[in-house]
């Protein structure tokens, strides 16, 4: 799959609503693409008490109930159509559940992709000591 078809299934599966008081979620969604080729989703939960959790993690913990651990392809859109590269946080989380997630295709901009290595430099677990 490219990294194109994937921006189209993140695209689609933004929904943006409200929650409780000054709660949102669904304006951010990601698409991810496993290790098998199966293709999970996610959206986004902003919570006024600083608890929530981004597109990232939500497609994540869907391939996680699945029982897949690879990431080969991951992007995340916003409502108005552009390209998010994760936050360190989810950088963090794609590179812990996998070996192999070093080598994900990140989408970072528009027609931009990098693998995660190139965005999570000098890797505290991967150093000599």
């Amino acid at each position: 799959m490219t990294m194109k078809e994937l921006y189209e299934i993140a695209f689609h599966a933004i929904k943006p609503m409200k929650l409780k008081q000054y709660g949102e979620a669904g304006q951010v969604a990601c698409a991810l693409e496993s290790g098998s080729g199966r293709i999970f989703t996610g959206v986004c939960a902003d919570l006024p008490c600083s608890l929530g959790f981004c597109a990232e993690q939500a497609a994540a913990a869907q391939m996680l109930t699945a029982g897949e651990t690879r990431i080969r392809k991951i992007i995340a859109v916003s409502e108005e159509g552009n390209i998010l590269p994760p936050c360190g946080r989810c950088r963090e989380l794609i590179s812990q559940l996998d070996e192999e997630n070093i080598h994900t295709a990140v989408g970072i901009g528009e027609g931009r992709e990098a693998f995660l290595e190139e965005l999570l430099p000098d890797m505290w677990d991967r150093r000599e000591i």
